[in-house]
C-alpha cells in the first residue's frame, strides 16, 4: 500500500523531533520510531528520507565507532533542522485543530 502524503510527513516530523532528542543512526531511528512513537516503518521509507534530510541540510552527519561491528552514520539535527521542526510542528497544529473543529472532536 502507498503511503500516502500525510503519513510522509508526519513521518518526516516524527523524525526530525527524535532526532533533536538525540542523535541517532537509521537503524536506531527505526527502532526509535517503533518504540518511542509506535509506529512501523520501513527501512525504505526512512534511509531515503534520512538521504533527503541530509541533502538539505536539516540533518548533518557523522561517523562514530560501533561496539558490534562496522561504524555507524550518526544523523544529528542542525540549526535549519530545528527550524524546520518548529514550522512543521506549527503547521501539524493547526492542521489537528482543524480536523478537530470539522469532524466534531475539540
Amino acid at each position: 500500500m502507498a503511503e500516502s502524503q500525510l503519513r510522509k510527513g508526519a513521518i518526516e516530523l516524527v523524525v526530525l523531533g527524535l532526532l533533536e532528542a538525540k542523535p541517532s543512526y537509521g537503524g536506531e531511528v527505526l527502532e526509535r520510531l517503533r518504540d518511542e512513537a509506535g509506529l512501523e516503518v520501513s527501512s525504505g521509507t526512512i534511509y531515503p528520507l534520512l538521504a533527503r534530510l541530509r541533502k538539505t541540510a536539516l540533518v548533518a552527519t557523522a561517523w562514530e565507532e560501533s561496539p558490534v561491528g562496522p561504524p555507524r552514520k550518526i544523523y544529528k539535527l542542525t540549526t535549519a533542522g530545528r527550524k524546520r521542526l518548529t514550522g512543521l510542528s506549527e503547521e501539524w497544529e493547526l492542521l489537528a485543530q482543524a480536523v478537530a473543529i470539522v469532524t466534531g472532536k475539540d
